[in-house]
Protein backbone atom coordinates (compact mmCIF):
# COMPACT_ATOMS: atom_id res chain seq x y z
CA UNK A 1 0.00 0.00 0.00
CA UNK A 2 1.47 3.61 -0.59
CA UNK A 3 2.49 5.62 2.27
CA UNK A 4 1.97 8.73 3.32
CA UNK A 5 3.72 11.14 5.85
CA UNK A 6 2.20 13.77 7.61
CA UNK A 7 2.70 17.19 6.93
CA UNK A 8 2.03 20.35 8.17
CA UNK A 9 1.71 24.29 7.95
CA UNK A 10 1.33 27.08 10.48
CA UNK A 11 -1.24 29.87 9.81
CA UNK A 12 -1.05 33.52 10.74
CA UNK A 13 -4.09 35.17 11.61
CA UNK A 14 -5.44 38.44 13.14
CA UNK A 15 -5.58 36.97 16.76
CA UNK A 16 -3.26 33.84 16.61
CA UNK A 17 -1.96 30.68 15.07
CA UNK A 18 -3.62 28.18 13.23
CA UNK A 19 -1.74 24.65 13.01
CA UNK A 20 -2.77 22.55 10.42
CA UNK A 21 -1.58 18.69 10.18
CA UNK A 22 -2.69 16.16 6.78
CA UNK A 23 -2.17 13.40 5.57
CA UNK A 24 -3.79 11.73 2.27
CA UNK A 25 -3.51 8.39 0.45
CA UNK A 26 -5.14 6.90 -2.81
CA UNK A 27 -5.45 3.02 -3.41
CA UNK A 28 -6.96 1.03 -6.19
CA UNK A 29 -8.56 -1.48 -3.71
CA UNK A 30 -8.71 -5.34 -4.34
CA UNK A 31 -11.47 -5.61 -7.42
CA UNK A 32 -10.65 -3.02 -9.48
CA UNK A 33 -7.87 -2.95 -12.09
CA UNK A 34 -7.48 0.99 -12.75
CA UNK A 35 -6.98 3.79 -9.80
CA UNK A 36 -9.92 6.40 -11.00
CA UNK A 37 -9.65 8.30 -7.63
CA UNK A 38 -7.41 11.17 -7.41
CA UNK A 39 -6.33 13.68 -4.62
CA UNK A 40 -4.92 16.85 -3.80
CA UNK A 41 -3.21 18.47 -0.81
CA UNK A 42 -2.34 21.43 -1.42
CA UNK A 43 -2.71 24.52 1.22
CA UNK A 44 -5.49 25.68 1.41
CA UNK A 45 -7.32 23.39 -0.65
CA UNK A 46 -7.66 19.51 0.15
CA UNK A 47 -10.13 17.89 -2.26
CA UNK A 48 -10.91 13.84 -3.29
CA UNK A 49 -11.84 13.45 -6.83
CA UNK A 50 -13.53 10.02 -8.08
CA UNK A 51 -14.17 9.58 -11.57
CA UNK A 52 -16.01 7.16 -13.67
CA UNK A 53 -16.81 6.21 -16.92
CA UNK A 54 -14.81 4.20 -19.98
CA UNK A 55 -12.12 1.90 -18.98
CA UNK A 56 -9.54 5.17 -18.48
CA UNK A 57 -12.05 7.75 -18.95
CA UNK A 58 -12.90 8.21 -15.33
CA UNK A 59 -9.04 8.53 -14.41
CA UNK A 60 -8.66 11.44 -16.79
CA UNK A 61 -11.79 13.05 -15.88
CA UNK A 62 -10.45 13.04 -12.04
CA UNK A 63 -6.79 13.95 -12.76
CA UNK A 64 -8.26 16.61 -15.33
CA UNK A 65 -10.21 18.30 -12.21
CA UNK A 66 -7.39 17.55 -9.49
CA UNK A 67 -5.22 19.29 -11.90
CA UNK A 68 -7.16 22.62 -12.70
CA UNK A 69 -7.90 23.11 -8.98
CA UNK A 70 -4.25 22.85 -7.93
CA UNK A 71 -3.86 25.92 -10.71
CA UNK A 72 -6.36 27.65 -8.35
CA UNK A 73 -3.65 26.89 -5.63
CA UNK A 74 -0.76 28.63 -7.11
CA UNK A 75 -2.92 31.26 -8.84
CA UNK A 76 -4.86 32.31 -5.84
CA UNK A 77 -7.41 33.11 -4.47
CA UNK A 78 -9.31 30.60 -3.77
CA UNK A 79 -12.78 31.32 -3.76
CA UNK A 80 -16.23 29.62 -5.12
CA UNK A 81 -15.81 32.19 -8.18
CA UNK A 82 -12.18 30.62 -9.36
CA UNK A 83 -13.14 26.87 -8.36
CA UNK A 84 -16.26 26.98 -10.65
CA UNK A 85 -14.35 28.87 -13.32
CA UNK A 86 -11.71 25.89 -12.87
CA UNK A 87 -14.47 23.14 -12.44
CA UNK A 88 -15.83 24.69 -16.03
CA UNK A 89 -12.33 23.80 -17.64
CA UNK A 90 -12.13 20.98 -16.47
CA UNK A 91 -15.54 20.27 -17.87
CA UNK A 92 -13.60 21.37 -21.24
CA UNK A 93 -11.05 19.70 -20.72
CA UNK A 94 -12.76 16.03 -20.42
CA UNK A 95 -14.72 16.91 -23.18
CA UNK A 96 -11.96 17.23 -25.65
CA UNK A 97 -9.79 14.27 -24.56
CA UNK A 98 -10.01 11.53 -26.82
CA UNK A 99 -10.13 8.65 -24.58
CA UNK A 100 -13.44 10.11 -22.83
CA UNK A 101 -16.22 9.68 -25.66
CA UNK A 102 -18.28 8.31 -22.79
CA UNK A 103 -21.55 10.15 -22.21
CA UNK A 104 -21.33 9.46 -18.59
CA UNK A 105 -17.58 10.17 -18.12
CA UNK A 106 -17.22 12.39 -15.04
CA UNK A 107 -16.30 12.93 -11.56
CA UNK A 108 -17.57 13.69 -8.22
CA UNK A 109 -15.32 16.72 -6.20
CA UNK A 110 -15.23 17.42 -2.80
CA UNK A 111 -12.95 18.62 0.07
CA UNK A 112 -12.42 21.56 2.23
CA UNK A 113 -10.46 24.99 1.98
CA UNK A 114 -9.65 27.75 4.10
CA UNK A 115 -11.19 31.00 3.92
CA UNK A 116 -9.03 33.96 5.09
CA UNK A 117 -10.39 36.12 2.81
CA UNK A 118 -13.22 38.16 5.10
CA UNK A 119 -13.69 38.24 8.80
CA UNK A 120 -12.47 35.55 11.28
CA UNK A 121 -11.13 32.39 9.49
CA UNK A 122 -13.86 30.10 8.05
CA UNK A 123 -13.80 26.51 6.46
CA UNK A 124 -15.74 26.08 3.55
CA UNK A 125 -16.53 22.57 2.46
CA UNK A 126 -17.67 22.27 -1.62
CA UNK A 127 -19.29 19.30 -3.03
CA UNK A 128 -20.61 17.52 -6.74
CA UNK A 129 -21.39 13.75 -6.20
CA UNK A 130 -21.17 10.92 -3.50
CA UNK A 131 -17.48 11.67 -2.11
CA UNK A 132 -17.59 12.79 1.71
CA UNK A 133 -16.59 15.48 3.98
CA UNK A 134 -16.97 14.34 7.44
CA UNK A 135 -15.99 16.50 10.90
CA UNK A 136 -14.91 15.02 13.91
CA UNK A 137 -15.61 17.98 16.45
CA UNK A 138 -15.49 16.56 20.06
CA UNK A 139 -15.20 13.27 19.56
CA UNK A 140 -18.30 12.88 17.33
CA UNK A 141 -18.31 12.63 14.01
CA UNK A 142 -20.71 14.47 11.45
CA UNK A 143 -21.01 14.23 7.62
CA UNK A 144 -20.89 17.82 6.31
CA UNK A 145 -21.65 16.99 2.99
CA UNK A 146 -24.76 15.70 1.32
CA UNK A 147 -24.30 13.01 -1.58
CA UNK A 148 -25.66 13.81 -4.51
CA UNK A 149 -27.40 10.21 -5.32
CA UNK A 150 -30.01 8.09 -6.33
CA UNK A 151 -30.53 6.83 -2.58
CA UNK A 152 -30.30 10.20 -1.07
CA UNK A 153 -33.02 11.48 -2.47
CA UNK A 154 -35.23 8.68 -1.97
CA UNK A 155 -33.72 8.60 2.17
CA UNK A 156 -34.57 12.47 1.54
CA UNK A 157 -38.11 11.69 0.48
CA UNK A 158 -38.96 9.10 3.29
CA UNK A 159 -38.79 6.09 0.76
CA UNK A 160 -35.73 4.57 2.03
CA UNK A 161 -34.14 4.32 5.46
CA UNK A 162 -30.62 4.44 5.84
CA UNK A 163 -29.62 0.49 6.54
CA UNK A 164 -32.23 0.18 3.25
CA UNK A 165 -29.89 2.72 1.23
CA UNK A 166 -27.09 0.42 2.34
CA UNK A 167 -27.43 -2.52 0.48
CA UNK A 168 -29.81 -0.53 -2.91
CA UNK A 169 -29.32 -1.44 -6.38
CA UNK A 170 -28.97 2.11 -7.18
CA UNK A 171 -26.30 2.65 -4.23
CA UNK A 172 -23.72 3.71 -7.02
CA UNK A 173 -25.51 6.14 -8.89
CA UNK A 174 -25.31 9.79 -8.79
CA UNK A 175 -27.15 12.65 -9.74
CA UNK A 176 -24.23 15.24 -10.11
CA UNK A 177 -21.11 14.93 -11.12
CA UNK A 178 -18.55 17.34 -13.31
CA UNK A 179 -18.22 16.51 -16.65
CA UNK A 180 -21.64 15.41 -18.12
CA UNK A 181 -22.86 19.02 -17.87
CA UNK A 182 -21.87 21.94 -17.58
CA UNK A 183 -23.31 22.88 -14.85
CA UNK A 184 -20.43 22.16 -12.30
CA UNK A 185 -21.33 24.57 -8.82
CA UNK A 186 -20.82 22.78 -5.98
CA UNK A 187 -22.64 22.89 -2.62
CA UNK A 188 -20.91 25.14 -0.02
CA UNK A 189 -21.05 24.71 3.74
CA UNK A 190 -19.18 26.92 5.81
CA UNK A 191 -17.97 26.28 9.07
CA UNK A 192 -15.87 28.53 11.57
CA UNK A 193 -12.49 27.40 12.76
CA UNK A 194 -12.31 25.34 15.97
CA UNK A 195 -9.25 23.84 17.72
CA UNK A 196 -9.08 20.16 17.82
CA UNK A 197 -11.46 19.72 15.17
CA UNK A 198 -10.39 16.71 12.63
CA UNK A 199 -11.81 16.22 8.48
CA UNK A 200 -11.90 13.33 6.69
CA UNK A 201 -12.19 13.87 3.32
CA UNK A 202 -13.11 10.57 1.23
CA UNK A 203 -13.98 8.93 -2.07
CA UNK A 204 -17.08 6.14 -1.72
CA UNK A 205 -14.23 3.54 -1.76
CA UNK A 206 -13.49 4.03 1.91
CA UNK A 207 -17.91 4.17 2.88
CA UNK A 208 -18.40 1.33 1.32
CA UNK A 209 -16.05 -0.56 3.72
CA UNK A 210 -16.96 1.51 6.89
CA UNK A 211 -19.32 3.15 8.64
CA UNK A 212 -19.18 6.58 10.16
CA UNK A 213 -18.88 4.96 13.47
CA UNK A 214 -15.85 3.14 12.01
CA UNK A 215 -14.28 5.92 10.71
CA UNK A 216 -14.77 8.07 13.96
CA UNK A 217 -13.05 5.01 15.46
CA UNK A 218 -10.02 4.82 13.53
CA UNK A 219 -9.45 8.41 14.01
CA UNK A 220 -10.31 8.56 18.26
CA UNK A 221 -7.27 5.49 18.11
CA UNK A 222 -5.07 7.21 16.11
CA UNK A 223 -3.83 10.70 16.57
CA UNK A 224 -1.54 11.60 13.90
CA UNK A 225 -3.19 12.00 10.28
CA UNK A 226 -0.94 9.39 8.87
CA UNK A 227 -1.58 6.72 11.23
CA UNK A 228 -5.43 7.71 11.24
CA UNK A 229 -5.18 7.10 7.36
CA UNK A 230 -3.46 4.05 7.06
CA UNK A 231 -5.36 2.33 9.52
CA UNK A 232 -8.80 2.83 7.78
CA UNK A 233 -7.10 2.04 4.60
CA UNK A 234 -6.14 -1.29 6.08
CA UNK A 235 -9.89 -1.82 7.50
CA UNK A 236 -11.09 -0.58 4.10
CA UNK A 237 -9.27 -3.51 2.15
CA UNK A 238 -9.20 -6.22 4.61
CA UNK A 239 -13.29 -5.40 4.35
CA UNK A 240 -13.17 -6.15 0.52
CA UNK A 241 -11.66 -3.08 -0.94
CA UNK A 242 -14.54 -3.32 -3.42
CA UNK A 243 -13.60 0.26 -5.05
CA UNK A 244 -10.79 2.90 -5.08
CA UNK A 245 -10.31 4.23 -1.66
CA UNK A 246 -8.96 7.84 -1.46
CA UNK A 247 -8.57 9.23 2.18
CA UNK A 248 -7.33 12.64 3.43
CA UNK A 249 -7.40 13.37 7.22
CA UNK A 250 -6.62 17.51 8.06
CA UNK A 251 -6.16 18.36 11.69
CA UNK A 252 -6.97 21.68 13.01
CA UNK A 253 -4.78 23.48 16.14
CA UNK A 254 -5.65 26.66 17.13
CA UNK A 255 -3.51 29.08 19.37
CA UNK A 256 -5.37 32.22 20.10
CA UNK A 257 -3.64 35.05 21.79
CA UNK A 258 -6.81 36.31 22.92
CA UNK A 259 -9.05 33.48 23.94
CA UNK A 260 -6.80 29.90 23.98
CA UNK A 261 -10.46 28.39 24.76
CA UNK A 262 -11.79 29.27 21.41
CA UNK A 263 -14.97 27.52 20.35
CA UNK A 264 -17.52 27.60 17.58
CA UNK A 265 -20.50 25.68 15.31
CA UNK A 266 -21.56 25.26 12.18
CA UNK A 267 -22.07 28.79 10.62
CA UNK A 268 -24.56 28.11 7.60
CA UNK A 269 -24.85 25.29 4.96
CA UNK A 270 -25.33 27.94 2.13
CA UNK A 271 -23.19 29.30 -0.93
CA UNK A 272 -20.86 31.62 0.22
CA UNK A 273 -21.18 35.61 -1.10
Amino acid sequence: MPEESTHSRSVTVADGTIELSWAGVTHTGRRREINQDALLTSYPLFIVADGMGGHIGGEIASASTVDRLGGVVEAGPVTPKTIEKALSRAVKDIASHSETTDDGTGTTVTGVYLDLSDGPPQWVTLNIGDSRVYLMRDGLIEQITTDHSVVQELIAAGRLSPEEAENHPYGNVITRAVGPSESVAPDYVRLDVVDGDRFVICSDGLTKELTDYGIQHFLIANADPADAIAAMMDAALENGGRDNITIIVLDVSVRSSADPAHEAVVVSDSSPA
